[in-house]
């Protein structure tokens, strides 16, 4: 696993957050576009829509292992890198100095995840002595932090997180899990981990709050204008697992028609004729939260929620929307402040 530490800089004349960083982008509506196969696989290679962190937890019998030494967790992520779903759980993963191996997926073609009915991103194959598949980023925290807390099998603790069958207001059937926020651990570990009460309902509200708002904020920021949509596309498209002609339409294709679907998201998301400034408020909103008188919303180490933000956010870096961001809200102490962390954890690894 390579390390993701990454270097804060600025050149002069330039405010300190106008970073010289690789672009990043992400988008919050796969799928609602038309326009053939290229630019829905483009859509995709950006993290999905509302609904894609929806779906059933299928048993993984397509693949096989042998058995493990006790405490051993062998881990495989598949994702798109500019998904910020999947930059939830990497977040997660590092925090924790979990060692795990990354499957970049083509987000056209999607070969990689054929072993798979869930045909999206992330996917998290876990071995700690029987495979398992784990789909869905919060269910996939959810279930890895109490695996590493309690002392129940990991089988056992996916079990808890059954897929319940709903439809959307466009009258899909997708899965959702109730209780993928909760740890599933025992009187005695949840006193351990939450010794007041309100720590766990705080850690829930905001991990919840990510996933339901502040993730619908990125794509309508990033391809707010055609030039950051080109510029989001430019970063996809060098990061991602593209082919030669793939990786040119989705680039110039992708960028357009993903301009145009943040115009429908924004109106579906009832956000502000500047949405720069729903961006302004949910991060200060996340900001006033914590306090002063916290270094995270977790104390002085990051929770959860501190991880579920961090990981949503930081698809941004490099792009305009994230250092208009920087500049205009108060997030910036608290975002230095993860970013120490997770490269420390990195380090250790």
């Amino acid at each position: 696993m390579a390390a993701a530490g990454r270097a804060w800089r600025a050149a002069a004349l330039l405010p300190p957050w106008r970073l010289q960083a690789p672009r990043r982008a992400y988008g919050a509506a796969a799928g609602a576009a038309g326009g053939g196969r290229l630019l829905l696989g483009a859509a995709f290679a950006l993290g999905g829509g509302a609904g894609l962190y929806m779906a059933a937890r299928h048993r993984l019998r397509e693949h096989s292992a042998a058995e493990l030494p006790a405490g051993t967790l062998q881990l495989t992520l598949y994702q798109y890198k500019t998904c910020p779903f999947c930059s939830k759980v990497r977040a997660f993963l590092d925090y924790h100095g979990l060692p795990y191996e990354i499957v970049e997926v083509n987000p056209i073609m999607r070969k990689e995840i054929k072993f798979s009915s869930y045909r999206k991103v992330p996917i998290l194959l876990a071995n700690a002595g029987s495979p398992l598949q784990l789909n869905d980023s919060s269910v996939i925290i959810s279930a890895i932090k109490t695996y590493l807390i309690s002392k129940n099998s990991l089988e056992e603790i996916v079990s808890f997180y059954p897929p319940m069958k709903t439809v959307t207001e466009q009258g899909k059937e997708v899965f959702e899990y109730g209780n993928k926020y909760w740890l599933m651990l025992d009187e005695k570990e949840t006193k351990r981990v939450y010794p007041v009460k309100e720590v766990r309902v705080e850690e829930m509200k905001w991990r919840k709050w990510a996933d339901d708002w502040l993730v619908h904020l990125i794509s309508p920021n990033v391809y707010r204008t055609p030039r950051e949509a080109l510029a989001s596309f430019d970063y996809i498209v060098r990061e991602g697992k593209f082919g030669t002609m793939e990786g040119f339409f989705a680039k110039y294709m992708g960028a357009v028609a993903m301009f145009f679907i943040s115009k429908r998201l924004k109106k579906r998301h009832h956000l502000q004729d500047d949405v720069r400034e729903d961006l302004y408020e949910a991060v200060n909103e996340w900001v006033k939260a914590i306090g002063k008188h916290r270094l995270f919303m977790g104390g002085n180490q990051p929770n959860l929620a501190d991880l579920a933000v961090y990981g949503v956010l930081r698809v941004m870096e490099g792009l305009e929307a994230f250092d208009d961001m920087m500049v205009n809200t108060k997030i910036q102490p608290w975002y230095q402040r993860m970013e120490e962390v997770i490269r420390k954890a990195e380090v250790k690894v």
